[in-house]
């Protein structure tokens, strides 16, 4: 009969130091936090992330802020709550300004690779309209956020909208409808012939005024 070889038990390792290395984090997350926080409403307010871009070196419109916003999950322009905080920061392994720092020129080349960038191109959307049941984003808005976020890889389109949406006067607001189209409008349709575009598909009305007006304007 074989012998059966008697195999030591391999010892229970104990998950108390990650367990600690994780409080540990989080509590400098939440330190991180305090720095800027306005503790009457336990919230990192607009005055907070002000501060916040001064210690970072960046403009409060710098694009990092929004895509900072954006890995937070932030729910209201300006104001970082304490869990979206430390939910975000803990994802990114981020727990000090310092690191925060480094990590922002990368968070900003994730938002604009292209699995990211449509996600990101939503959020920004949501993430200004400021006031309660708020649906549209005003003229001016709108033109701001599309140089911002567009314009890199768009600059034809852009412009061109741009300045059709500063001299049309049907339009005063926009919806997120005609705020995806456009970026989809930028992916698909060639320009500035527009020789694939069809204003019998299911396109804003917005967007076959733009591309009647540039025909004309323009183009002509």
């Amino acid at each position: 009969m074989p012998r059966v070889s008697k195999r030591k038990s391999e010892p229970v390792r104990s998950s108390e130091p990650a367990a600690k290395k994780t409080a540990k984090e989080v509590e400098r997350i939440d330190s991180f936090f305090a720095t800027y926080a306005n503790t009457s409403i336990d919230m990192i307010d607009p005055e907070g992330v002000e501060k916040l871009c001064a210690d970072l070196n960046i403009e409060y419109t710098d694009i990092k802020v929004l895509v900072l916003a954006w890995k937070l999950n932030a729910k209201k322009q300006g104001y970082f709550t304490q869990d979206e905080w430390r939910t975000g920061l803990k994802s990114l392994h981020v727990d000090t300004l310092k690191k925060l720092q480094k990590q922002l020129p990368e968070l900003v080349k994730e938002a604009f690779k292209k699995e990211k960038f449509e996600d990101f191109y939503h959020f920004s959307f949501r993430y200004c309209l400021t006031e309660d049941k708020q649906k549209n984003l005003d003229i001016e808005t709108t033109c701001e956020l599309l140089k911002l976020l567009l314009h890199s890889t768009y600059d034809q389109q852009v412009d061109s909208f741009i300045e059709f949406l500063k001299i049309q006067k049907e339009y005063k607001v926009i919806n997120m409808d005609q705020w995806t189209n456009f970026y989809r409008f930028c992916q698909e349709i060639d320009f500035p012939d527009f020789k694939n575009y069809d204003d019998g598909l299911a396109w804003p009305i917005i967007l076959d005024n733009f591309v009647v007006w540039l025909r004309e304007e323009k183009f002509a």
